[in-house]
């Protein structure tokens, strides 16, 4: 009898055992790993870099890398970033800014173990922001721009008041340096591709969350000047449609694409039904076109770029007719959803700035709160004045000078420069590398679920 209720338990865990471990695979060559890393790192050739994973990875419908898994490597060369260095030294920062080239080799897995991994370099990282479809606007055509203004306006307050306000004052003090040291910055993301077939044990999933969590606060209206939180994810949607993660298959760009171009989306992780049978299987491929696709111009005009999926292809089943949404694009730039999923860059203040730094490069003309231009309170405003167009260089250069004029100029070119950034060069670009991590919403499906033969 004992022996009986030993199997019959048995028998009864071990689906759940298999739910709560990742399955042996092969993850195969050429999938993209999507990896940041979550502290800051010397900006120097052979340091070690621990990055995680941004999303799980699936093979053949089986989880084999759960999010957050590490990955290790070493940064294996620092390339000039010359149009970077061109920016700061009209600015009179002349650090020789650089761009690491990372090379990851090794995959840590969740029992400590490791496993080499082939993959390309990884080069040109930025942190990644995920653009989402926003809520529905109030109001009339004053009332969203006004709204739009606020956000701006929020944005920029934000950087004196959002968690981790001293390092980012430490960095903005550091810009007014002529030269100041580099680091990666916490947050960076870079995209890998395997360049070989990998083969992963299973290993146990993560540890699950704490079920009594603390209460969280109460919640509370904003105040004004306080920057509204942006979802993370869509919202829940109506019952019959999928939310398919996906990676685009090929590079597009406002410059670049064209209206009609045909593209397509690899998709990254399986949907179920609720049978547990799949409905949409990791691998499927999303096809569509660019809806729209709008080059940035003079006058600070971005541009814009619009795309959608129509068909879906599955292993050995004839292509679905589906409509799609877009709802959620990593990006290396912070960009905006707008209610149709046409990406564009989110409102940017383009008065504050340029009025500032104004302001000081006319504080040494200022002859009313002192006299000559060699006494200490004109020497102040000489300082205020260079600090508005060369940072440290212009304000020793301002105080040594003794000139107001000399002084106000070097303010001016300050003001002017941002002025030309704003409102005269062209706009922001709007493009997804390859790889690009892509949410899409379908439309309510009144027809029978797909159902291949696959299963999880």
């Amino acid at each position: 009898m004992n022996l009986r209720c030993a199997v019959a338990v048995t028998l009864i865990l071990l689906p759940v055992a298999s739910f709560s471990q990742t399955e042996a695979g092969t993850l195969p060559a050429s999938t993209p790993l999507a990896l940041t890393i979550d502290r800051n790192y010397p900006m120097r050739a052979g340091e070690a870099i621990r990055a995680r994973l941004l999303y799980p990875i699936f093979a053949d419908n089986k989880l084999l890398l759960p999010k957050g898994t590490v990955v290790s490597g070493k940064v294996v060369e620092l390339r000039s970033d010359r149009s970077r260095r061109i920016n700061a030294e009209l600015g009179g920062d002349f650090t020789p800014f650089h761009i690491p080239t990372v090379q990851f080799n090794r995959i840590v897995l969740a029992d400590g173990s490791s496993v080499a991994l082939s993959a390309g370099t990884a080069t040109d990282g930025a942190p990644i922001y995920r653009a989402v479809t926003p809520t529905t606007a109030k109001g009339g055509f004053v009332r969203r721009h006004i709204d739009a203004g606020l956000d701006a306006a929020r944005r920029s307050i934000a950087v004196f008041t959002a968690p981790g306000k001293g390092d980012r004052m430490l960095q903005f003090l550091y810009g007014w340096l002529p030269y100041h040291p580099q680091r990666i910055e916490k947050g960076t993301a870079w995209t890998v591709e395997t360049t070989a077939s990998l083969n992963l044990p299973a290993q146990p999933a993560p540890p699950a969350a704490q079920a009594a969590a603390p209460r969280p606060p109460a919640a509370r209206k904003p105040h004004l000047w306080e920057q509204r939180e942006t979802p993370t994810a869509p919202p829940a949607t109506d019952k019959g449609t999928w939310t398919i993660q996906a990676n685009l298959a090929e590079s597009i760009s406002s410059e670049t694409s064209t209206k009609g171009q045909h593209i397509q989306a690899i998709v990254a992780e399986p949907i179920y039904n609720a049978d547990r049978t799949v409905a949409v299987p990791q691998g499927a491929t999303l096809v569509g076109a660019i809806t729209r696709a709008k080059p940035a111009r003079r006058f600070g005009r971005t541009g814009v770029l619009g795309f959608s999926f129509n068909q879906i292809e599955l292993p050995n089943t004839p292509a679905q007719t589906v409509e799609t949404r877009l709802t959620g694009a990593d990006s290396a730039a912070q960009i905006a959803l707008n209610s149709e999923g046409d990406a564009q860059s989110k409102p940017q203040s383009k008065i504050a700035v340029p009025l500032v730094l104004a302001l000081m490069a006319s504080r040494p003309l200022d002859q009313d709160q002192g006299a000559a231009g060699s006494a200490p309170g004109q020497a102040g405003r000489n300082g205020i004045g260079g600090a508005a167009g060369l940072g440290l260089v212009g304000i020793a250069v301002g105080i040594a000078g003794g000139s107001p004029y000399a002084a106000a100029g070097i303010g001016y070119w300050g003001a002017a420069r941002a002025v030309y950034s704003r409102w005269i060069a062209h706009g922001q670009k709007i493009a997804f590398a390859k790889d690009t991590r892509i949410v899409v919403e379908t439309t309510p499906r009144h027809s029978a679920p797909i159902k291949p033969n696959a299963q999880p």
